[in-house]
């Protein structure tokens, strides 16, 4: 070979290693094309789109037995033994503070906020909080409650424009319950319990202030997620399993109440709530309304770089074999269901969350009941601003009263 020729084919397996050198533009590097295609190549054969069923009930009966077998969790039942541990006068509404028996090992506690002058059986919302890396508090973020740390007020700023929405749906004339999550407020980890293997990095969850106690406390709890999923998974069950579980308890609860019209039950939430809210109404058929904010996609869309933002609460093995997030949420047709989507959420890409919305839509169209369902856009960062909670009560009025 002549030296020219020499040189400029150097020069060109030069540029091609370092064009095979680059990062990916993906989280998975050389593995990503493999675990895309398997991903897009899950049937979700439970889909109510896969096949024409005989019957909707049959349907919904073998998702959700399907469902809750992936879920993996189903511990004895034990009786709630509810204790009301306060009563607050606000205006409009009185909250009790409440606790309950998820399991023989736990308990949660949880607002209940019930509208002054009731004169019959209202109808009711469990309003189900986010996660936002924010753990030290759960219920409190939602409610409005006395004595808040700088820390939660910013909080609330961010995610609900300041205005915590439980408190008007009850001035609107909805009992609502909203209890803690597990991992979360009454269920976060008792640190004082927890090893020091796990602490040792964080010695600000001993400050005295407590703004600075609890943002290193969340730091732990961040942190911690790794190895509590790895515990659960090796314990034989979810995250998601146990976490839908005290919400179907907290529709128990709710069922205890003579404020409450078990015909007229609704669930709202924001992120991780509004999977959590998606997830009872498709899941539990006392529910018969459904918001879910802020969190509709697709696993399989969410492949390419968009897992890197989210916690590990969310992850069910196999599932997407059977069903996708959008199929669960259809799970409670023909009862009214609204998504609220942000344009400009960084948790999800847009096209999964319009391929998400367009699925239900057919869902319901394909069940007769387009007109229960409805998708509302709003272009703003990952939130529930009083401008989107307005417009969400409104709608549940329309549905429930």
């Amino acid at each position: 070979m002549k030296p020219l020729k020499l040189f400029l084919s150097l020069i060109c397996l030069q540029t091609a290693s370092l064009l095979t050198a680059q990062p990916a533009e993906n989280d998975m590097a050389q593995l990503y094309p493999e675990f895309q295609r398997y991903a897009d190549t899950r049937s979700g054969s439970l889909s109510y789109l896969e096949k024409d069923w005989p019957e909707m009930e049959q349907w919904k009966i073998l998702a959700r037995a399907k469902m809750n077998e992936v879920l993996g969790y189903s511990p004895d039942p034990v009786a709630l033994e509810p204790v009301i541990l306060e009563e607050t006068k606000k205006k409009g509404y009185t909250r009790l503070k409440v606790r309950y028996s998820l399991t023989t090992f736990r308990k949660t506690e949880a607002y209940l906020l019930i509208p002054d002058g009731l004169t019959r059986p209202a109808p009711a919302v469990i309003a189900l909080h986010d996660h936002g890396g924010f753990y030290y508090f759960g219920k409190e973020k939602i409610v409005e409650t006395e004595n808040q740390p700088e820390v939660l007020k910013e909080f609330i700023e961010q995610l609900y424009g300041g205005r915590p929405y439980a408190d008007e749906l009850a001035r609107r004339g909805f009992v609502v319950l909203c209890p803690d999550a597990f991992y979360f407020g009454s269920q976060r980890i008792d640190l004082d319990l927890l090893s020091e293997y796990f602490k040792s990095g964080y010695p600000d969850i001993n400050s005295p202030d407590i703004n600075t106690a609890v943002k290193a406390k969340n730091k732990v709890y961040s942190s911690y997620e790794h190895a509590m999923a790895k515990y659960l998974f090796g314990s034989g069950t979810t995250w998601p399993g146990v976490m839908f579980h005290g919400d179907r308890i907290a529709v128990d609860y709710l069922l205890t109440r003579p404020e409450v019209d078990p015909s007229r039950i609704a669930c709202v939430g924001l992120s991780i709530g509004g999977f959590r809210s998606a997830h009872l109404f498709g899941l539990d058929p006392r529910v018969s309304a459904c918001i879910d904010a802020g969190w509709m996609t697709s696993y399989s869309m969410q492949m390419k770089d968009h897992f890197r933002h989210h916690t590990w609460m969310i992850y069910v093995p196999r599932q997407t074999e059977f069903l996708d997030l959008p199929d669960v949420a259809s799970l409670g047709v023909p009862g009214p269901l609204m998504i609220i989507n942000c344009l400009q959420d960084r948790l999800y890409t847009i096209d999964a969350m319009k391929a998400s919305a367009e699925k239900i839509e057919r869902i319901y169209s394909k069940a007769g009941a387009a007109g229960r369902y409805e998708t509302k856009w709003y272009d703003v960062p990952h939130s529930f601003t009083p401008e989107m909670q307005d417009y969400a009560i409104d709608w549940l009025e329309k549905w429930l009263k």
